[in-house]
């Protein structure tokens, strides 16, 4: 494609463009022919961005990231590690020269000294047919010309993210289809800005518009709640009126936005007029008379005058149950919003789970009839219930922090290893660690006091030195046997457990602590850091703390709701106890109902799919999965298919399994590395791995197919690479 289409200002884009600027770029030239105003726009068309990725060989990268293992069983968890790792290309890879002095001659001067807003504009997008609204990556308040290259290369990347990977995938587009155009604005900062729909989603004869103070970035990340209007569709007039708090508006910063207080004698804190949402309702409407459709429309304005920012069909009047664009438009999360779901959850949730967990634990049974044990099941069940949404509603969302923390160091950093980040994020507090830590200091005491390990085998229990009694009561009290998972179990029934079992290998050999390889964090720390400019510091280190506080809850969440869950099901196994034992028949049919309320242990297998197959032909073979721990390993496997597994595992031992539970770490000091069947760089069995400086090698979908308890297995957590030499037969 020659040079003079790789950037082109609106005027030059005609109606049937749309392959080369893009839905939105389309959109917006009709728009300036037409006489709305709109701002100053240069559209970086497909061209550039096919030119760039054919310059750099990305395209075959890319597919062979897309193509590790089949999209469809790929976990979220591993779309994300492999947008990661494509969007590390585009931000690593150089413009080519023709390309850059392109750039140069047709931004630098319209855009010297003007901040400009960097939007997304894919083919695509914002058509009749799919929305990608805030599926694509937009960049408000962007200053200078290297850092508007650099945007445009964000937002390529982000045509790869995992929302988009998965929307795309929905909607039936191939990764050899895509490309992205891109938008390069003028900012408009106005007084109020919002966005209004011509068409209520849930009223076909009503209308609907928002606003907030300042730029529309409060709106679309949800810093800033807005006001919202209600108006009949064909004559204007407004049905109702939902205030909101105008004390704070987003306004640009010297890069970027930021959130800041409204005076209380400023023109924004009085708001829009009514005479102002109906101007705005009848801008919108004309624009659905333009395009044929119902509209949404973004806008903001200045001194009273309207600027149209973007347009786009409404796809949706109603919510529909297989328009999953809203989960895909979770998997980001602002810094903001993360910020406010880490204050509930460190602040509120845990706490609370902590309380009820030790509420629950000093209830004794032993005095409830069988009506209030019925009862009491129900009510553990409920709230286990409870705690489960929560984990799905906060807990999960909150894993973002991790991801965001890496996406902006990597943005910034442009290291050559693009998981870098995860080093900044180890060494933190985590519940499994200090569990781990705890069985270690069991184990010395095994150790150190003579006999105690035979006295513990044969459940002499009375023999042991009273100190280690003691740590050995707390710990049962807190975590359980390690075999039910239910916290509380009898002591006196400890000799054929998970606990003990485990004990006794790790008092076998030599104390150990998590050993992690050698990395500088301090260093990368600094480095981080000081790659921001003086003033953005302080954020830079809180992006930093948010990174750890999600990655540290991770593994933490399901430690908590574990021993909301293990107590759940003490009470289910004490109603079992009863009619097994026929104790009591004062209210049988209560406690059978109240019984068949709680759900299978979730540890067991629940997909035969996964069930490994061997015949006498298999030959030694060689795995690919994702790289999530550095490292090298060889040693004997060990299955762990279900819990009862893990009473056999030995030190030494490379741990294969479907996913590392968070209340099944307690192996991992044992083992030499970690092979999982699920993916992701930061899923549990990942971040313990790390912790402990193991290799680790994730997202393997044939784990459990070829490889069995004893084959001697090479873990390389480098590559992503598991080499299986079957056991002799």
């Amino acid at each position: 494609m020659s040079c003079d289409r790789l950037i082109l200002p609106l005027a030059a884009i005609r109606p049937d463009d749309i392959a080369l600027a893009g839905g939105k770029g389309c959109t917006l030239a009709r728009l300036d022919r037409e006489g709305f105003r709109v701002p100053f726009t240069m559209v970086v068309t497909t061209g550039a961005y096919q030119h760039f990725v054919d310059a750099n060989g990305l395209q075959e990268k890319i597919l062979l990231e897309l193509n590790r293992k089949p999209f469809a069983d790929m976990r979220w968890e591993e779309i994300w590690d492999a947008a990661l790792r494509i969007r590390s290309m585009f931000l690593n890879h150089p413009l080519p020269g023709d390309l850059d002095q392109a750039l140069q001659q047709a931004l630098s001067q319209p855009f010297a000294g003007q901040p400009a807003v960097i939007r997304s504009s894919a083919p695509q997008e914002d058509s009749a047919g799919a929305s990608f609204a805030g599926i694509h990556e937009s960049y408000v308040n962007v200053r200078g010309h290297a850092a508007i290259l650099d945007h445009i290369r964000r937002v390529w990347a982000s045509l790869w993210s995992d929302g988009a990977l998965l929307y795309r995938q929905e909607l039936g587009l191939t990764p050899e289809s895509s490309a992205m155009a891109v938008l390069v604005q003028a900012l408009i900062v106005g007084d109020f800005s919002g966005v209004a729909f011509t068409v209520s989603p849930m009223h076909a004869d009503q209308s609907v518009v928002e606003a907030v103070p300042g730029l529309n970035q409060g709106l679309v990340d949800g810093l800033v709640t807005p006001e919202r209007w209600i108006l009949n569709r064909e004559t204007h007039a407004i049905v109702s009126h939902a205030a909101a708090d105008r004390s704070q508006s987003v306004v640009p910063a010297d890069q970027g936005v930021r959130v800041a207080a409204l005076g209380d004698d400023t023109q924004q804190c009085r708001g829009l007029t009514a005479s102002d949402v109906e101007a705005v309702a009848v801008l919108a409407r004309r624009i659905e008379t333009l395009f044929g459709c119902p509209q949404d429309v973004e806008w903001t304005v200045v001194n009273g005058d309207i600027t149209v920012l973007q347009a786009r069909p409404v796809t949706t009047t109603a919510a529909s149950e297989d328009d999953r664009r809203g989960w895909y438009l979770s998997l980001r999360r602002s810094y903001e919003n993360l910020q406010q779901l880490r204050a509930k959850i460190e602040d509120d949730l845990i706490p609370a789970m902590i309380r009820e967990a030790e509420e629950l634990a000093a209830i004794d049974f032993a005095a409830f009839s069988d009506t209030e044990l019925a009862a009491e099941v129900r009510r553990r069940v409920d709230r286990n219930q409870h705690w489960s949404n929560v984990y799905w509603a906060d807990f999960i969302p909150f894993a973002h922090g991790a991801r965001l923390f890496g996406q902006i160091y990597n943005d910034t950093i442009k290291p050559d290893n693009p998981y870098e980040f995860a080093d900044l994020l180890t060494d933190t507090p985590m519940a499994s660690l200090k569990r781990n830590r705890q069985l270690e200091a069991l184990a010395t005491g095994v150790r150190e006091a003579s006999g105690a390990a035979e006295d513990l085998r044969h459940g002499r229990l009375d023999n042991l030195p009273e100190t280690l009694r003691a740590s050995l009561d707390t710990f049962v009290a807190q975590y359980g046997t390690l075999s039910s998972g239910i916290t509380g179990d009898s002591v006196g029934a400890l000799a054929e457990s998970t606990l003990v079992r485990l004990i006794l290998e790790l008092a076998a050999r030599p104390g150990q602590s998590p050993a992690r390889k050698s990395v500088d964090h301090e260093a990368l720390v600094h480095r981080f850091i000081d790659a921001f400019a003086p003033e953005e510091r302080d954020w830079a280190q809180s992006l930093l703390d948010l990174g750890r506080s999600s990655y540290r809850l991770r593994d933490d969440d399901n430690i908590h709701l574990g021993r909301i869950e293990a107590q759940a099901r003490r009470a289910v196994r004490e109603a079992a106890a009863r009619l097994e034992n026929n104790v009591t028949t004062e209210d049988e049919a209560a406690l059978r109902e109240a019984l068949s309320l709680m759900p299978p242990d979730k540890a067991a297998p629940t997909e035969p799919a996964h069930t490994a197959v061997h015949g006498p032909s298999l030959q030694a073979r060689q795995l690919v999965g994702q790289p999530a721990g550095p490292g090298l390993a060889r040693g004997r496997a060990r299955v762990v298919a279900t819990p009862q597994d893990l009473k056999a595992f030995q030190s030494g031992e490379i741990l294969i399994c479907d996913a590392v539970d968070p209340n099944m770490t307690f192996v991992v000091p044992l083992a030499a590395a970690v092979v999982e069947r699920r993916g992701g760089m930061l899923i549990h069995g990942a971040i313990i791995a790390r912790e402990y400086g193991l290799p680790c090698v994730t997202g393997v979908p044939e784990a459990l197919q070829f490889i069995r308890s004893g084959d001697h297995v090479t873990v390389d957590g480098y590559l992503g690479i598991v080499i299986i030499s079957p056991a002799a037969t």
